[in-house]
């Protein structure tokens, strides 16, 4: 061993030199100033100088420089506030960067040299395509020359075969068309680089149509043809499907890369992908949805892709949904639904299309409603789901209101709501009938502060109960009814508040209503006002003592007689009566009207007239001489002219202070003559009712009834009641009647009597309202008891015989009691049978038509006639029902031929029968008209040839009916009913029946029967002008004009449903004239037939009481105009009558008014009528239209607001067949050219004036109406001719500049866009037919040629998005994006140049150098680097020349990373001097920050650190397990910091130094980081490393950890079972 040791002391070690690394630079180039930062030890050096200062004071380098003692703060801080030093140091650092730029070498100029093309044969073709498709052989061994050969498909197909990698086969084809455009470049005027791109996809685009049209579909069987068809597909074949699928395929993949790199024209692939979608077949569009499925966002940029792809989509999803391949499309049905959904999302414009949505608007609102995401328990997807539904939702809406606003399929509003309110409201109260519960009708508004309304309201109800133009004595009742209502309801509530009452206001608007009103003033109308008036002095709703003080007060002239100017308040003071009237008031309107000295006055007079003319025809209430009974109302009222013409005021005095008491006082005598009671009744309700005076009606009617005992009385109350019963409704009275009617009942009943009348009437009255339901279980109780008395039920009811000789025997037998006998007779025989009335009346007309034959005599006929008339009242009242049901049965069934078979004898006999039947109310008028009278006349409008005589008696016969059931007011005083005044009011209360529901329809529906047996000239013409004379007659009485007034509808059907007057002929023109003018005679009093196509007159037009009427006769005519279109022989002067009416309404229309209502009047027409009046009126709006700008202001507005109002009348006419597009009218090509060159030239001046700086503000108001007339007439099915092509092309651009200037920030109008921007949609979309039938289809034909940067850019972002979807040059990302070239001027600023030009064919990617230089090359490059004095050299040879970015050399050059076995320490050493560029400065902190142990810990740290953290459970047993756990990465733990600290508690319980102790073996696993060390861990660290260098001293071995740590999870209450590391996981390697 001491040999070895002094063997090893006697060599010579040689002197160590320190050398600087190799990657270390020098301080300086060319001086010898060392290296950076090295600084090795020398012999001699100052440092090794033993001298007594150096020992006792340590060395001290001296200051080889003073200025190193020197601070320059002083100085630098006087600099810095120089003004010089910013120039200064500026002017610096420009002279370092113009030294530095100097020395800088230029960028060479490009090397790039493209492959050139050679001519290979087939084996070498072969050879070097087999090379292409292996990825071994580098591309730029390739690209010295490529092939020159196939074409086209034939190419593509030769990339497939040979499986050529798509980035390969990709750099293959851009050598090929850069070859391909080799000889365009070098003609730079005509050269575009992208016009290959539009080649290339063509041709790519062909031979995916090509693989595409392989596959095909079975063609239909063909019905009849027995042949067998056999059908292969290429998808059927596994072989040819997967062969099919591989090209397929292949040529996607190919199209990705190539529309990436914009190989292929992105407009030009994608338009045609959506002309396929159009074209295509269900078994294609599997294929191609998902194609567009994945170019969708592309589409989606550009609203001339989108829309027709959306209805192409609309299209096969709905062709899907009808194919019975139903099943087998399912993904292609969801995937085009999702199609449709991104559309919706991305773009809402693409479905604003009002032909696309008039299709398939209810399939789209069907697939917007659908859920395409799949409903998961992920909250943020739900939450997304949520969101899109809303946006799909709110897009939707948008799109359908856009849509129907452009259909103009909207509700027409009413231009004036207060005209259309009047109407309402005059409807309301013409629908007033004897059923209405006036309580239930809200005619006024409950909100008293609208003083406004209210007293429109007010207004209009005063004026319509007494204007002439409107029917009925009820109206002035049902007036004040509804205003005492609202009174006592508005008291109720204020009372309730505690507030003022409304009397005062109501008061007011009352006095000013007659103050003002022009209907009020007019002198005919004073007696309704007076009555009107009356009846609210009576109930208190008007103080005419406030009145008389009022017009005092305000110093009225002309209210006295003697004055010789009267007021309008003269007649209104004189002629409203006064009701419990106090003798002060009296005597105030006494002084008023007759001055203060007048003793008797002229009312005293005619009073006193009066009461003489009462008492000469009521002689029996004054103890005079009776008079024969009354025939006539018109006799009796000639004995009262006095009456009838004195003041309302002296009527009402007369009846209530004289006659009233009177008769009542009358009444109740015993001793009376209840005859003469009967007729003295009649005589004063007569007159009475004739006075309108139906208050005194009510109480002498209530006052006899007390008194009545007798069934004749009783009757003639009943009809009272009947006669007036909508009076009483309006009265609000009917409680009242109900409740005396039920008392006299009672009385009857305790007598032992009953009435059926008045039990009928009483429950009629009721209706269920009044009664309470005791009292009416016990009427109906009554009534049943009384029906099962008179018709008993049995189990075997008698059987009545076919003929009952007894009957006709009747006729012969003179006894005045044989009708009551025979009736009473038959009763008892036969009551328990259910027909014995129809078998009885059966044989009563049969007697009838005997009796003829038996006597000559009239008088002794009629005689007869009135005995089986009485017998025949008789039957009717032992029914329980009556007679009428049988009766009327028997008319409608066999008694049809029967009568039509009567002689006139017969008929004669027969109307006496019916009308005694009538007067006493065994039948009623109705059935006598629906049996009888109805079907004559149907039977005389249809003209049958061989029945001519037979419906001549039969007509006559009716006639006779009709004329004494309902126009008849005077007796005959004869036998033929009626024959006196009794006599006469049971017919008139037997005729409001007629006039009241369900029987007026059938009343109204035989008018256009009667006039279409007035146009039969087979009829002779006495009978017809009979008939015409009976039909004026009958439509101008007040109960028929009362009732079509009440529900004007009735009338409307009843003409234009009559199949009378349907299916015209060329000899029914005057048919039509008369059925229209008919019409106007029901309406409008005009029995003219000579100018029904004239114009109404305004005040009839815009009448609230005549705008309904006028509307149905204006209705009517448009359809019996275009009746007569549809025929030959009549179309040409149906057309006409039809040009002239509608000229007339729309050279009339001048109102919005007027618009709204003749709109109303020519809706529901025919398809030919309505496009008559469309067309009229856009030639009338045409001639409006031409303004020019020397036209004055005012009238250019009523020019302007005249169209729009004949536009409202044709969206009326038209909105009918917005639904049914096949039927929507057509417009003339000539009126639809001229009318949209009206409109051109109209925008034109508009856009003139907007862009002149002196345009008022609302001129891009003036748009609106343009655009809605083109949107209006585009929507019509159009004729598309040459130069209404031209025009809507010059349109779209002019509407696409004002869309420009009102979205711009100087014309912004949020109103007028929108208008704009759909109107040039419907441009864009409008069904021009293309010049040629190729299928490359320009989808961007009308659309602007402009690119998105020509756009203003103070456009907002919503508008700006828009409008750039409507552009023909949409953006689309590509390399040259945004990119623009640039350069420096003289005075060296920045200067943009033009937009960098899209080169894809000619940019070919880089392929790199070879791996293995040439050694002359690899000399050549270090001779130009000495030469240079650079170390790298900078190559320009890709196809994209490094000049175009204005490249150059800096000197500094970028580290690759170094390899596995250089040092990192050295690594990050020679980054930081040679490389700044690779890494940033937060990445070289963390480097530099980053620690590694130096020596593996000591076994008694080891044994520490597990007895501190039981190491145990975290690490392995075994030892080098142990050091390798210790052993720790600088990389990142994936243990967090937060999981090594320790809880809280657990950090509370140790003691200081476990503490430290603990943090330094957590820093030991744990990564050290400098940064979050607390500062503590310093002497912990020191501590450490003293103990791995005395460690270091034991072993010579260190392990050398590759891998990252052993993960340590948290512990847990388990003790976790770790698994051995495997010995691939690290590796030991000993130093």
């Amino acid at each position: 061993m001491r040999e070895k040791k002094d063997e090893k002391q006697s060599v010579v070690l040689p002197i160590y030199e320190s050398h600087p690394p190799s990657w270390l630079p020098k301080i300086h180039g060319s001086a010898d100033l060392g290296y950076a930062g090295f600084h090795p030890p020398r012999p001699g050096q100052d440092e090794d100088v033993l001298s007594g200062k150096n020992v006792k004071d340590g060395f001290i380098l001296g200051q080889p420089v003073s200025v190193e003692t020197f601070s320059a703060q002083a100085m630098i801080n006087e600099k810095l506030h120089s003004a010089e030093t910013l120039a200064k140091l500026e002017q610096l650092m420009n002279e370092v960067f113009i030294r530095r730029a100097d020395r800088i070498p230029v960028i060479p100029p490009s090397s790039f040299r493209m492959p050139t093309r050679v001519t290979l044969n087939d084996a070498k073709r072969q050879v070097w395509f087999a090379d292409l498709a292996n990825p071994d052989v580098p591309l730029h061994k390739l690209g010295k020359s490529v092939p020159h050969g196939a074409k086209g498909h034939d190419l593509l197909d030769l990339l497939h075969l040979n499986s050529v990698a798509i980035s390969r086969a990709v750099w293959f084809l851009r050598v090929f068309g850069a070859n391909e455009t080799a000889g365009l470049r070098n003609k730079p005027s005509s050269y575009v680089p992208t016009q290959y791109s539009i080649d290339w996809a063509n041709v790519v685009t062909g031979y995916m149509k090509k693989q595409l049209l392989e596959i095909a579909l079975p063609s239909a069987p063909r019905p009849g043809l027995n042949i067998k068809q056999t059908f292969k597909g290429v998808l059927t074949d596994p072989d040819s499907r997967e062969r099919w699928m591989s090209r397929f395929t292949y040529c996607l993949k190919l199209l990705r890369t190539f529309y990436a790199e914009d190989l292929v024209d992105h407009r030009t692939f994608l338009t045609w992908l959506v002309q396929q979608m159009i074209s295509c077949n269900l078994a294609q569009a599997g294929f191609l949805t998902r194609l567009i499925d994945e170019y969708l966002d592309d589409i989606t940029v550009s609203r001339a892709l989108s829309r027709p792809l959306a209805e192409a989509c609309l299209s096969k999803l709905l062709e899907i949904r009808t194919t019975s391949a139903y099943e087998f499309l399912r993904d292609t049905e969801e995937l085009l639904k999702i199609l449709l959904q991104r559309l919706c999302l991305a773009l809402p414009d693409a479905f604003v299309s009002p032909r696309m949505w008039t299709t398939y608007s209810n399939l789209l609102e069907s697939v917007m409603s659908e859920v395409a995401m799949r409903v998961t328990n992920d909250r943020c997807i739900e939450i997304n789901t949520r969101d899109l539904r809303r946006r799909l939702h709110e897009n939707l809406s948008d799109i359908a209101r856009r849509n129907e606003a452009m259909l103009f399929r909207g509700p027409i509003a009413v231009v004036s709501a207060r005209l259309g309110t009047a109407v309402t409201d005059v409807k309301l109260l013409n629908s007033i009938s004897s059923d209405t519960d006036m309580a239930t009708i809200t005619y006024f508004h409950q909100d008293i502060n609208n003083s406004l309304g209210f007293k429109e309201k007010l207004d209009l109800l005063l004026s319509w109960s007494v204007t002439s133009l409107q029917y009925g004595d009820h109206r002035p009742f049902a007036a004040a009814t509804l205003i005492r209502a609202w009174r006592d309801r508005a008291c109720d509530r204020a009372s309730r508040r505690d507030v003022a009452t409304p009397n005062e206001f109501l008061q007011d608007q009352l006095f000013d209503w007659l103050d003002t009103s022009e209907v009020a003033g007019d002198a005919s109308n004073i007696r309704d006002v007076a009555l009107l008036y009356g009846k609210l002095v009576k109930h208190e709703v008007f103080s005419y003592a406030s009145y008389i003080q009022r017009l005092i007060a305000r110093g009225e002239t002309g209210l006295s007689y003697a004055e010789s100017t009267g007021s309008r308040h003269r007649l209104f003071l004189s002629w409203v009566p006064l009701s419990n009237s106090t003798l002060s008031l009296a005597n105030q309107r006494k002084v008023t009207l007759h001055g203060a000295r007048a003793r008797e006055t002229p009312e005293d007079v005619t009073e006193r007239e009066i009461r003489k003319e009462i008492r000469a025809v009521l002689p029996d209430l004054f103890e005079g001489i009776s008079q024969s009974t009354w025939t006539s109302t018109r006799i009796l009222l000639a004995q009262c002219k006095t009456l009838m013409t004195a003041t309302r005021f002296e009527q009402v005095r007369t009846f209530r202070q004289w006659l009233l008491p009177v008769f009542k006082n009358f009444v109740s005598r015993t001793e009376v003559d209840r005859s003469v009671l009967f007729k003295s009744y009649l005589v004063a309700v007569e007159l009475m009712a004739y006075a309108k005076c139906f208050h005194s009606v009510l109480d002498l009617t209530l006052c006899v009834l007390e008194h009545s005992s007798d069934p004749e009385s009783m009757n003639a109350l009943i009809g009272t009641f009947y006669r007036h019963a909508v009076i009483w409704t309006c009265m609000d009275v009917m409680p009242t009647i109900i409740k005396a009617l039920d008392a006299a009942h009672q009385v009857w009943k305790i007598r032992g009597i009953q009435s059926r009348p008045l039990l009928a009437l009483l429950m009629n009255f009721d209706n269920g309202r009044y009664l309470k339901k005791a009292s009416r279980e016990r009427i109906a109780s009554d009534i049943a008891a009384f029906t099962l008395a008179l018709q008993p039920i049995v189990e075997r009811p008698d059987a009545v015989p076919e003929v009952l000789p007894e009957i006709l025997l009747l006729a012969g037998d003179p006894d005045p009691n044989a009708p009551s006998i025979l009736a009473n007779g038959l009763w008892i025989k036969y009551r328990t049978s259910l027909d014995w009335a129809w078998k009885v009346w059966d044989n009563t007309v049969a007697s009838l038509r005997q009796i003829p034959s038996m006597t000559h005599d009239m008088e002794a006929r009629r005689a007869c006639a009135l005995r089986y008339g009485s017998f025949l009242w008789r039957v009717d009242q032992h029914l329980p029902n009556g007679l009428d049901g049988d009766v009327l049965q028997w008319f409608l069934g066999p008694g049809r031929s029967e009568v039509a078979a009567l002689s006139a004898d017969a008929w004669d006999v027969l109307n006496v029968v019916l009308l005694y039947l009538a007067v006493t109310g065994a039948l009623k008028t109705t059935t006598i008209l629906q049996g009888l009278v109805y079907p004559a006349w149907q039977l005389g409008a249809t003209g049958v040839a061989d029945q001519i005589l037979i419906p001549e008696m039969y007509l006559c016969a009716a006639n006779s009916l009709c004329f004494h059931l309902l126009l008849q007011d005077d007796g005959s005083g004869d036998t033929m009913p009626p024959t006196d005044l009794f006599e006469i009011q049971c017919i008139r209360t037997s005729r409001q029946a007629v006039y009241n529901e369900p029987h007026f329809p059938l009343l109204v529906a035989s008018i256009p029967t009667l006039i279409s047996l007035e146009n039969n000239q087979e009829i002779p013409e006495a009978l017809r002008n009979e008939s015409t004379s009976l039909r004026c007659r009958l439509c101008q009485g007040s109960g028929f004009r009362q009732g079509a007034y009440r529900n004007l509808d009735i009338i409307r059907e009843a003409f234009e449903n009559s199949p009378f007057l349907m299916d015209l002929d060329s000899s029914s023109e005057s048919l039509s004239k008369r059925a229209i003018a008919g019409l106007r005679m029901i309406l409008c009093d005009s029995t003219d037939d000579t100018n029904i196509y004239d114009w109404p007159e305004v005040t009839c037009l815009l009448s609230p009481w005549k705008i309904a009427a006028t509307t149905i006769q204006m209705q009517l005519q448009v359809k019996q105009l275009g009746r007569a279109l549809s025929q030959e022989s009549t179309s040409e002067a149906a057309s006409a009558n039809l040009d002239k009416l509608a000229s007339m309404l729309f050279h009339h229309t001048k109102t919005s008014e007027e618009a709204y209502y003749v709109g109303e009047m020519a809706r529901g027409a025919d398809s030919a009528v309505a496009a008559k009046f469309i067309n009229n009126g856009f030639k009338c709006m045409t001639e409006l239209l031409p303004i020019t700008l020397v036209d004055s202001e005012p009238l250019n507005a009523d020019r302007l607001r005249r169209v729009g109002e004949l536009l409202r009348v044709l969206v009326h006419v038209s909105q009918p067949f917005r639904d049914a597009p096949g039927t929507l009218p057509v417009v003339e090509p000539a009126v639809q050219d001229t009318f949209i060159e009206a409109l051109h030239q109209k925008m034109k001046i508009l856009e003139s004036q907007i862009f002149n700086d002196d345009a008022p503000p609302q001129s891009s108001q003036d748009l609106i109406l343009p655009c809605r007339l083109l949107q209006f007439i585009l929507s019509f099915r159009t004729t598309w001719t040459p130069k209404l092509k031209e025009m809507c092309l010059h349109i779209s651009t002019l509407l696409f500049r004002l869309a420009l200037y009102c979205g711009g920030e100087d014309g912004l109008d949020i109103n007028t866009y929108p208008i704009l921007f759909d109107t040039l949609l419907i441009l864009y979309d409008a069904e021009i037919p293309n010049d040629s039938k190729s299928v490359s289809f320009d989808l961007y034909r009308c659309y602007p040629k402009i690119s998105a940067t020509d756009l203003p850019a103070e456009l907002p972002v919503e508008y700006h998005n828009q409008l750039a979807t409507l552009l023909s040059q949409t953006p689309s990302d590509s390399v040259v994006t945004d990119l623009v070239s640039t350069h420096h001027d003289t005075q060296g600023n920045l200067v943009y140049g033009p937009v960098v030009t899209n080169r894809p064919w000619e940019w070919i990617e880089n392929l790199g150098e070879p791996s293995v230089l040439d050694p002359k090359e690899e000399d050549r490059d270090r001779e130009e680097k000495g030469r240079l004095k650079v170390k790298h050299l900078v190559k320009n040879s890709g196809s994209l020349s490094l000049d175009h970015f204005g490249a150059r050399s800096t000197g500094d050059s970028v580290k690759s990373d170094p390899a596995m076995d250089v040092d990192p320490r050295t690594a990050s050493s020679v980054r930081s001097f040679e490389d700044g560029f690779s890494e940033n400065v937060f990445k070289r902190d963390w480097r530099e920050t980053r620690l590694e142990w130096e020596t593996e810990p000591s076994p008694e740290t080891v044994f520490r650190l597990r007895g501190e953290l039981d190491l145990d459970a975290l690490l392995p047993s075994d030892s080098a397990s142990v050091g390798q756990g210790l052993r720790t990465s600088p990389a990142s733990s994936i243990i967090s910091r937060g999981s090594t600290q320790g809880t809280a508690s657990s950090l509370r319980h140790q003691s200081p130094s476990q503490t430290i102790h603990s943090k330094a073996t957590n820093s030991a696993i744990e990564v050290i980081d400098v940064d979050n060390m607390p500062t503590s861990s310093t002497s912990t660290r020191k501590e450490s490393t003293k103990r791995k260098a005395a460690s270091g001293a034991d072993s010579d071995d260190e392990i050398e950890i590759i891998e990252g740590p052993v993960t340590i999870r948290p512990p847990s209450s388990k003790k976790p079972k770790i698994d051995k590391p495997t010995a691939a996981k690290t590796r030991a390697r000993k130093k």
